[in-house]
């Protein structure tokens, strides 16, 4: 007996209706109904090669491309019906296409499959959102940029194993960020390359044996390439994997940053104030101010990086070529998606309104003997081997210590009761400004570097 209700596009095969539980259960349609418009750009360009290679007629065509403007104005004015019964977003188009116009509609998935159909669908959709993402990502280094230009003069710790260490310039931990930032727009870029590749035409997996011009494909849809191999096509989920990697890596440094977001706006360091647009309150304790806002960049990337991981989890076994596994693939892209331009958007909007304690960051610059290092490179431009001049100055930081001073507090004389090379030249180096202008080599703190770079990238 034929199936009744319905009918699915592999219906002729089966002789029972499909369990309600068996297609709850494997509907895509509650996700990758975000892929609508591009199904419908992706099959215009498809109906216009058939009819190019007189697949179809032009009457035919123009009646197709006709009726997918008719659904994709439903769909923009949010006037589709979905129904239980629509699998995914495809087979969804394709039957209001053909509620539309007849049984023609069913002409358009000639040579096509949904298998190289959703790859398409991803690939378009993908690679307009990494658009998407690459600016959000530069609209946040020029925060970093315009941060550092204004705050230029300013010098705070520099940290290793989160103890005080060297004098920097705040500008240099700014464009620290800028750095990585610049990396992760140039990991997404490159992404985009792997992304904008045509799929369609692949079919199931084997291609057709119909006169399809898959390039004509390439050219209506702005895809600079075509894919080589039909069964790697429809099994490769490689560029998926390659942009959650760079969001997961974007993720991280994004974290780094909202870490020490909360650090510096915590009273135990006050070099922050978080601005009250972007902080909340205690239910409890009126005094409270709370920087939620990085916390949750914090907290989100943890999603971004399981996603990585289970779409590597997902993929790990399968053989070639198309397995239902995949459609497993796009709720973590999705919600990758979301989570990167939801934390950009949110950093660039409120880094411009947080305010630094100037006096805060360059008192902290000179607490923890951060001059340590310049008075031992003063002694090796005496001629002390680095080893002897780093064990005179522990020396004297013991000292210190033991009896409560600053280095730039002892006299000469105290200086030469650890060593004969002191001299009264030592002294005009124990400030903030000298220690951080000296680190003159590329890429060092010094603001002639800073400025220097501030030049380059425009600012």
């Amino acid at each position: 007996m034929p199936q009744k209700g319905t009918k699915k596009a592999w219906a002729g095969r089966f002789a029972e209706t499909a369990n309600p539980l068996m297609e709850a259960f494997t509907s895509s349609l509650a996700f990758d109904k975000r892929l609508a418009l591009y199904d419908i750009q992706g099959s215009i360009a498809h109906c216009r090669m058939l009819v190019k290679q007189k697949i179809l007629t032009r009457g035919e065509g123009e009646k197709i491309v006709k009726g997918l403007e008719g659904v994709r104005r439903e769909l923009e004015q949010q006037r589709f019906a979905f129904l239980p019964s629509d699998e995914d977003i495809h087979m969804a188009v394709e039957r209001r296409l053909t509620e539309k116009i007849g049984s023609l509609g069913g002409k358009l998935h000639t040579a096509r499959s949904r298998n190289d159909q959703v790859v398409l669908d991803v690939r378009l959709y993908l690679r307009e959102e990494i658009t998407n993402i690459v600016q959000l990502i530069v609209a946040l280094q020029k925060q970093f940029a315009r941060l550092a230009k204004r705050h230029g003069d300013v010098v705070m710790p520099g940290y290793t194993h989160l103890q005080r260490a060297q004098p920097v310039l705040l500008a240099h931990h700014f464009l620290a960020y800028y750095e990585m930032l610049s990396r992760d727009r140039e990991r997404m870029q490159q992404c985009h390359a792997r992304v904008n590749v045509l799929p369609l035409g692949a079919g199931a997996l084997a291609g057709t044996t119909l006169p399809i011009d898959r390039h004509h494909v390439a050219k209506l849809l702005n895809f600079p390439s075509v894919s080589e191999n039909s069964l790697d096509t429809v099994a490769d989920r490689d560029f998926l994997i390659e942009f959650l990697s760079a969001s997961a890596i974007l993720s991280m440094h994004l974290s780094r940053l909202a870490e020490e977001l909360v650090l510096w706006s915590s009273s135990e360091f006050g070099f922050i104030e978080l601005p009250d647009a972007f902080a909340t309150g205690s239910s409890m304790m009126p005094q409270k101010k709370n920087p939620d806002i990085p916390e949750l960049v914090r907290g989100k990337t943890g999603r971004v990086y399981g996603h990585l991981m289970a779409l590597l989890t997902i993929l790990k076994g399968l053989p070639l070529s198309y397995n239902r596994d995949l459609q497993e693939d796009k709720e973590p892209l999705f919600d990758t998606v979301d989570t990167v331009k939801g934390v950009l958007a949110i950093l660039d909007a409120m880094l411009p309104h947080i305010v630094f304690r100037e006096d805060r960051l360059s008192e902290a610059a000179l607490g923890g003997f951060t001059l340590a290092t310049d008075v031992a490179d003063y002694l090796t431009e005496k001629g002390m081997p680095f080893r002897k001049a780093h064990e005179v100055v522990g020396a004297v930081v013991r000292w210190c210590v033991a009896h409560q001073k600053r280095l730039e507090q002892l006299s000469v004389e105290e200086w030469r009761q650890f060593s004969s090379v002191f001299d009264h030249d030592l002294l005009p180096r124990l400030t903030l400004e000298s220690a951080v202008d000296r680190r003159r080599s590329y890429g060092g703190t010094a603001r002639v570097n800073v400025q220097r770079r501030l030049r380059s990238i425009g600012v």
